[in-house]
């Protein structure tokens, strides 16, 4: 391992459960285990997403609402919900004033004083543009759909469920100091560990390896008790191009994704004076890694996390899980299930036992979109050309099954039903053998 840094902790996850972790270097004396605590800056803003995500969850907000409509008195209200979790609003990267990082929050005491009065940098929507402040934003909006100081809804909700006991807004001993390294001698010098106040949803927590594997097992499987696993695979999917033109990388709702080795990696980095941190995982490979270290830079802990992954992934690939039936599954569901056609395509929808449902071309590829449900026979489309879109079962007079609505996309039963509204109509000569040229 390269890099100079007063301590190093790493982890590894796979199926769900933390299968090994290392600590190099010293914490007060010994070597760091994985319950020492170490800043994670931006991985807090994995945190953050969830919160917003669940609100959105629950039907009291959607993506595409602006911020006005929950969060009134901002300079950018105008700015949606899933463009601050996705870095695209336009808005500047940091706050004005002295470095956030290392500075009180007590010269941040108000909403007004996170931008500054020319905060639009870019269009919406032209580009990604990361921006601490439109996390901090995203923060002021969980307290006040709440009605509770942010910290404390993230404890009840996400860390409790998570059983996430050492994550913390201050730290809780055993932790480690922030240490920067001199660039040309073997010496060091203590950085200030600040209370970012507002800033907080942006970087303000601290955790421990342990703790960030439950996060990184999160992040590949769901918990019903905090976000739906379809939800969280919202998370990974990418909402905006990088940063850099030409980068293997992108960004999702609150998460940063990239490639590496020829696979597909979701988490964060994380950095705060003299802390660096990184979880990703690979839900392909039902793996993740988590790395802390206490120094201001220097340490290539994304790299570090990468590697971890790629070594367990080649060295012990996955073995499938065996095949299970469902446990339970509505009969109502039950009786969709099977072949529908659009016009003379074969398409199959297959329920779950959660009530959500696959809808796909029996031949593979094409406009496949997994939907959850919305109640009274409504379904919501999860991913592909399809998200967003609302599926419906359409009755006949007497109540019986006649075809599907996905977004005007009419499914039936039969090929080109006559029986069912298909848009255009069904010719009345029906089916016909061809005819000699």
């Amino acid at each position: 391992m390269e890099g100079r840094a007063p301590s190093v902790v790493a982890a590894v996850v796979r199926d769900g459960q933390a299968v090994w972790a290392d600590g190099w270097g010293a914490v007060d004396g010994r070597a760091p285990d994985a319950d020492v605590q170490y800043r994670i800056g931006s991985i807090t803003k994995i945190f953050t997403a969830v919160l917003v995500l669940r609100l959105r969850d629950e039907g009291l907000l959607a993506l595409t609402d602006p911020l006005d409509k929950h969060l009134p008195g901002t300079v950018v209200g105008h700015a949606t919900i899933g463009a601050l979790l996705a870095h695209t609003a336009g808005l500047v990267a940091e706050p004005p004033g002295a470095w956030w990082e290392r500075t009180p929050a007590e010269l941040r005491p108000e909403l007004t004083d996170l931008l500054g009065s020319d905060p639009q940098i870019h269009p919406a929507g032209q580009r990604h543009h990361y921006s601490n402040p439109g996390y901090a934003l995203l923060g002021a909006l969980v307290e006040r759909v709440r009605g509770r100081a942010w910290g404390d809804v993230l404890r009840r909700e996400v860390l409790e469920p998570l059983a996430m006991t050492r994550t913390t807004l201050l730290p809780v001993a055993p932790h480690a100091t922030g240490w920067a390294v001199h660039p040309w001698a073997d010496v060091l010098l203590a950085e200030p560990a600040v209370d970012t106040g507002l800033m907080a949803p942006a970087g303000q927590l601290w955790s421990t390896a342990a703790d960030l594997a439950k996060l990184a097992a999160f992040l590949i499987e769901g918990d019903e008790r905090v976000l739906h696993p379809d939800t969280v695979a919202r998370m990974r999917a990418p909402m905006s191009p990088p940063e850099t033109t030409g980068a293997d990388n992108a960004y999702g709702l609150g998460l940063q994704l990239v490639r590496r080795d020829g696979r597909s990696l979701a988490g964060h980095t994380g950095s705060l004076p003299g802390f660096l941190a990184t979880v990703w995982v690979s839900p392909e490979d039902a793996l993740g890694a988590v790395v802390l270290g206490n120094v201001t830079a220097g340490l290539a802990v994304s790299a570090l996390a990468a590697d971890l992954l790629d070594t367990v992934a080649q060295r012990e690939p996955r073995i499938p899980a065996p095949w299970r039936p469902l446990a339970s599954v509505d009969p109502q569901l039950l009786n969709l299930a099977g072949p529908w056609y659009w016009g003379p395509a074969t398409w199959v929808l297959r329920p779950s036992a959660d009530g959500f449902l696959e809808l796909a071309p029996l031949a593979g590829g094409g406009r496949g979109t997994r939907l959850r449900p919305l109640g009274d026979e409504e379904w919501e489309g999860l991913s592909g050309y399809f998200a967003g879109e609302r599926l419906r079962i359409r009755r006949d007079a007497a109540g019986v099954v006649s075809h599907l609505d996905l977004g005007t996309f009419v499914f039936t039963r039969q090929p080109y039903d006559p029986t069912t509204p298909v848009p255009g109509g069904v010719d009345p000569a029906g089916w016909r053998p061809g005819q000699a040229p």
